[in-house]
């Protein structure tokens, strides 16, 4: 897959809503057969094939992603998309509860995915875990939201050992989309408590924070330079423009 040679096929997880449905709807007017899961379902009609799963439960997401892959020898991409904000709010106020849940859906959910993809053999050309910025910053109040994230970026170092030198593989944090985490964050959560929501109140409805679709639209673009990185690394979209 490159600038000449389009995306044929996709998996997409948390394909329900936000940046998953901005994506498998960018994929699909391109022509891309994409396939999708996710706890609600993907909207979206004429996908190849769309699956429920919670994954918080690796059985479920185990089983769904055996149904996915039904027949499926090869994919061009596969972003690991699907992720749980939680709260805005202090390490010390963060439940074990709450935590083990956010390690389970952005991280060890994901352990799940790539595994199913090795035990079948699929064949696959790049794959792109959707990071964060929080992931290296440490600003207060992103609480297990940066941890799992943190340990995404390590799963993505560690499976470059694991998956063929010619698939592509990185942590790539997208910058801001405007999606429905963005209300909680924005509208919600304590600004006066954690200040760098300031800037996230501010950029909502410019184009610093654009709509799922056009968020889609410049990940996809940089996916060849993604490719040029390091394998494993982690990647902040604004470092590829």
């Amino acid at each position: 897959m490159n600038e000449t040679n389009p995306i044929r096929s996709a998996l997409i997880t948390g394909n329900s809503s936000g940046f998953g449905l901005g994506l498998t709807r960018v994929l699909m007017q391109r022509g891309a057969s994409v396939r999708g899961m996710s706890r609600r379902g993907c909207p979206e009609s004429g996908v190849a094939a769309d699956e429920r799963a919670d994954l918080s439960d690796f059985d479920a997401t185990a089983a769904a992603m055996e149904r996915l892959l039904e027949g499926v020898d090869e994919l061009d991409l596969v972003i690991l998309n699907a992720g749980l904000l939680g709260h805005m709010q202090r390490m010390q106020d963060a439940s074990m509860d709450e935590l083990r849940l956010l390690m389970d859906v952005n991280t060890f959910a994901n352990k799940i995915i790539l595994d199913a993809l090795l035990r079948r053999n699929v064949r696959v050309g790049q794959i792109v875990a959707i990071s964060s910025g929080a992931s290296v910053s440490g600003h207060a109040g992103w609480s297990g939201y940066s941890l799992s994230k943190a340990a995404l970026n390590m799963m993505m170092q560690l499976y470059v050992h694991e998956f063929p030198e010619d698939t592509a593989i990185n942590a790539l944090a997208p910058g801001l989309i405007d999606t429905a985490m963005q209300d909680y964050l924005c509208d919600e959560a304590d600004r006066e408590a954690f200040p760098v929501l300031q800037r996230l109140k501010a950029a909502r409805g410019t184009e610093t924070m654009p709509t799922p679709e056009k968020a889609a639209g410049a990940v996809l673009a940089v996916l060849p330079r993604l490719r040029q990185t390091t394998r494993g690394s982690f990647v902040d979209i604004r470092q590829l423009d």
